[in-house]
């Protein structure tokens, strides 16, 4: 099939900042694209050819807007997964694939989807309701410290607390939920593997990852990791072996926890573009939002190598603002050397949105590190 110039169309299922920066590159390749996001104000809508307004979680919504395009796929994982099931079922391509969102969207099924296929990853528990944790304690079935996860819908640090104490439990959502063993990690690492419908398969360098201590977001992504060659190559050997188990088509971001043993457990997967990738856009030879649609038209993939170590700051909303946003001091940053700031177009900020990412390229990895920190310190997120 011709996909450039052509009348073929890509379908994206959101219109956020990763359906914005997917755009930069359907735009480059001159690839038409219809975008559905429930938001008049989604950063994808100026960028692509057809916008469509409408509930992501709507199976008619999303079956109608399926029916429109020849390729699917999506940006978040908060979609009408039996919509997706019935378009592949009348030969619409959805990748990834219905069943691997499926198994993704709730992470007590990831959790032992990872059992099943002999997946490094920590002990949990699943209970049908919140209420039930505070039984499993008394009971000595569940020790403290734990860390609890909505089954569903959680992103960006939301859905996701560490609990400490019986107190810790009060004000969570009621709904199915898991309990994941406190893992004693070194690190918080990520790889991103791309996967064709042919099987061809590339990963990206291995990256470590720092997180907000109170948002539970990642501040800064390092690339290349800072951690030995071989935990590397033991980072990158559980993520291929998570794609192969998936048999996913398009880009699958593996978060990875480095314990105090060097061991790799498998926190949890996301099969788009990441986080965790953005740093590409500057540093690869290929960025992961190009990738993803090499891999997802059964294109030849690109190369994934860096040509340049990378260091990724999240902008994100600061406390204690809500309202029409200002990028505070961002001239500032711009004088500093290989900084290039990414701004999604969300016009309102509240505290701890994603409203934007800045990437620092420096052939010293740990002179980029410094600036990202100069960086964070020096541009505010705030409002009018």
């Amino acid at each position: 099939m011709n996909y450039f110039s052509s009348h073929f169309k890509l379908g994206i299922l959101g219109g956020g900042q990763l359906g914005k920066m997917l755009l930069n590159d359907t735009r480059k390749f001159d690839i038409k694209t219809h975008v559905l996001d429930p938001s008049d104000e989604a950063p994808c809508k100026i960028a692509c050819n057809a916008f469509t307004k409408g509930d992501l979680m709507d199976f008619d919504t999303v079956y109608n807007f399926g029916k429109q395009v020849d390729v699917l796929t999506f940006e978040i994982e908060n979609v009408n997964v039996d919509a997706l099931e019935a378009l592949e079922k009348e030969g619409i391509k959805v990748y990834p694939s219905s069943n691997n969102l499926r198994i993704i969207q709730n992470k007590a099924a990831q959790k032992l989807f990872y059992l099943d296929n002999n997946l490094p990853t920590s002990p949990f528990s699943r209970f049908a309701y919140t209420s039930e944790i505070e039984d499993a304690i008394t009971n000595g079935g569940l020790q403290l410290p734990f860390v609890w996860k909505s089954a569903q819908f959680g992103y960006d640090g939301n859905g996701v607390k560490i609990v400490r104490s019986i107190e810790d439990l009060k004000g969570l959502p009621a709904g199915e939920c898991i309990a994941e063993q406190l893992v004693d990690f070194k690190n918080e690492l990520a790889v991103i593997v791309s996967r064709t419908p042919n099987g061809e398969v590339k990963t990206y360098p291995v990256v470590e990852m720092e997180f907000h201590p109170e948002a539970n977001q990642v501040e800064y992504v390092i690339c290349p990791g800072r951690i030995p060659e071989a935990v590397a190559k033991k980072a990158q050997e559980v993520a291929l072996n998570v794609s192969k188990a998936f048999n996913h088509v398009g880009l699958l971001a593996v978060e990875l926890f480095q314990t105090q043993d060097d061991e790799i457990l498998i926190n949890e997967v996301a099969p788009r573009p990441h986080n965790s990738g953005h740093q590409t856009i500057e540093a690869s030879y290929t960025s992961q939002f190009e990738q993803h649609l090499r891999a997802i038209l059964n294109l030849p993939l690109g190369r994934t190598d860096s040509k340049v170590g990378g260091v990724m700051v999240n902008l994100v909303g600061a406390e204690g603002y809500t309202g029409n946003v200002v990028y505070e001091n961002i001239e500032q940053i711009m004088q500093m050397e290989g900084v290039t700031p990414h701004i999604y177009g969300k016009t309102m900020t509240r505290p701890f949105r994603k409203m934007g990412h800045v990437t620092i390229v420096n052939e010293d990895l740990n002179k980029a590190r410094q600036i990202a920190e100069d960086v964070k310190k020096t541009i505010k997120v705030i409002s009018e």
